[in-house]
């Protein structure tokens, strides 16, 4: 009995003197935490997007507490959160407009031509590197749904072959943005909705021959244009939306009816 309880003594000994030594040196090494990197924390929504430049909501937190971030960095929590972030730092956020992902192309089933049936792993990004074409256009979306997967609030479907964005459920993180092996999705300011939804850049012939609903370069809608937002790269059009007062009247003269109304 007695080497029992000498054994028991001695281990109780050995766990007090460890703890101590715990204690001891997490107090010596503790690493102080800003109290306003914790509260700013608390603030951030939490989704871990990433569509703010850092690593996730924690890494933001902290580049916000030292000054190496703006209280209005995060897309997702928009002014709102910007707000009462500026106020734990004590700075005001600035104007935040909220922005939604916008797709460039409209290229459903009854515009473009198939081209056969892929046999592959049903992902935008496998079909690239595959170098296999669904449809005859080569800078339209491939429609396997890639964006909507990781779309964290279900705001993409795939609606007759083509991704679209509901805009009431977008929380603007840009994870569609970065799947897509194409580059057909972007952050717009939800204002600013007057786009090209179209991403061929092609001479009008071909695109005719590929999309019905393609912009074919025409010039038009830069003719109606007063305020000359209309820009072109290459033959392909683009609207400046520092430039564009939202009159529509690009939208009203586009033969192919590839630009969205302000409406």
């Amino acid at each position: 009995m007695d080497i029992i309880w000498i054994t028991t003594l001695v281990i109780a000994v050995i766990g007090v003197v460890v703890a101590a030594g715990l204690v001891f040196m997490g107090k010596k090494f503790a690493v102080e935490v800003d109290e306003r990197e914790v509260a700013v924390r608390e603030k951030l929504p939490g989704n871990n997007c990433g569509a703010c430049g850092y690593a996730g909501c924690d890494a933001l937190a902290g580049a916000i507490s030292r000054g190496e971030a703006p209280v209005n960095a995060c897309p997702v929590g928009g002014a709102p959160v910007a707000q009462a972030i500026g106020d734990i730092m004590g700075t005001t956020a600035g104007a935040l407009e909220r922005k939604t992902a916008f797709v460039a192309c409209k290229g459903t089933c009854e515009v473009t031509k198939n081209q056969g049936n892929y046999i592959g792993v049903k992902d935008c990004r496998a079909a690239v590197l595959s170098g296999m074409n669904v449809t005859d256009c080569n800078y339209g979306c491939l429609g396997f749904g890639s964006c909507a997967e990781v779309c964290p609030e279900q705001a993409i479907s795939i609606q007759n072959g083509v991704a679209v964005v509901n805009r009431n459920r977008c929380v603007s993180c840009g994870l569609c943005a970065k799947v897509c092996p194409r580059g057909l999705i972007s952050l717009i300011p939800e204002s600013r909705i007057v786009r090209v939804q179209c991403s061929n850049r092609d001479r009008g012939p071909q695109v005719k021959k590929v999309c019905a609903a393609g912009c074919i370069g025409c010039g038009l809608c830069a003719k109606q244009c007063e305020s000359e937002a209309i820009e072109f790269d290459g033959t392909l059009a683009r609207v400046n939306p520092e430039k564009c007062t939202l009159c529509g009247k690009c939208a009203a003269k586009c033969p192919v009816k590839v630009i969205t109304p302000a409406g």
